[in-house]
């Protein structure tokens, strides 16, 4: 691995130090959704993004940071770690192992190395300019997305329909009429399995910088790829499609388009 592949393992196994002990034990939380809807934050989110930001501090100092939980420091630096400590707060309150930590290392702009970790099952996904590979129990595997090529074949995931407005819920109730299967509820974890070759799609929208950073270099780096509902680079509209075989991408965005932003 790069040097800043291993420093996000270091930071992924940081991150599963401090939150998984809170996992389906006693840990506070807050809803701070408000009148938008439950929306929660716990003690594991916030201990975790800050044992990582001290350990960025501590190595990289120069480094900018954005958390979903702390916020901006330095986001115009060259190099940016983006965080997010648990996604997947829902699941991880309701004792679901389908919860990650995600990190990210934004570059010029981009993201160049990417880990989705689940520390229950002992899962580390990391992706970057060395390739993608899990780590798990000690050993290393490679990842690589499989080959769909058409979309009625294709095993589809997307967490929550309910969070899609009226045209992207219809858009998506297209796509799923259009594939084979499809799953709900996985947050990040789709994201992994994409990257594993088990999903073919994923769908989703209203993400922020964190939910989705992490996620592009471990797809790429499987052979998968990662935009907008646009068909280009993920943005601030927080619809994303990715997608384990290229083919499939264009057959989603004839029903996506319609409600891209």
């Amino acid at each position: 691995m790069t040097e800043y592949e291993a420093f996000a393992v270091e930071l992924a196994r940081e991150a599963a130090r401090v939150s998984l002990p809170y996992f389906r034990g006693v840990c506070e939380e807050t809803d701070k959704g408000g009148a938008a809807g439950f929306d929660p934050v716990t003690q594991a989110d916030r201990e975790a993004e800050a044992a990582i930001r001290r350990l960025i501090a501590e190595r990289y100092p120069a480094h900018g940071v954005i958390g979903e939980e702390y916020g901006e420091d330095r986001p115009e630096a060259e190099h940016v770690w983006i965080l997010d400590p648990i996604d997947g707060t829902r699941a991880f309150i309701a004792g679901l192992p389908l919860w990650t930590n995600l990190i990210a290392l934004r570059t010029e702009g981009r993201p160049t190395v990417g880990v989705i970790g689940q520390p229950y099952l002992d899962e580390i996904f990391v992706g970057g300019p060395s390739g993608a590979r899990l780590l798990k129990a000690g050993g290393e595997t490679p990842l690589r997305a499989r080959a769909c090529a058409r979309l009625n074949e294709a095993l589809i995931a997307t967490t929550d329909p309910d969070l899609f407005t009226g045209a992207e819920l219809g858009a998506w109730t297209q796509v799923r009429a259009a594939a084979r299967l499809a799953r709900l509820g996985c947050d990040a974890y789709a994201y992994a399995m994409l990257a594993s070759g088990r999903i073919d799609l994923v769908a989703e929208s209203a993400l922020k910088v964190w939910d989705w950073s992490a996620l592009v270099p471990v797809i790429e780096a499987a052979g998968g790829e990662v935009t907008n509902w646009r068909g280009e680079a993920p943005d601030g509209s927080g619809q994303v499609l990715a997608v384990g075989d290229a083919r499939l991408r264009e057959q989603a965005l004839v029903a996506l388009r319609r409600a891209a932003l």
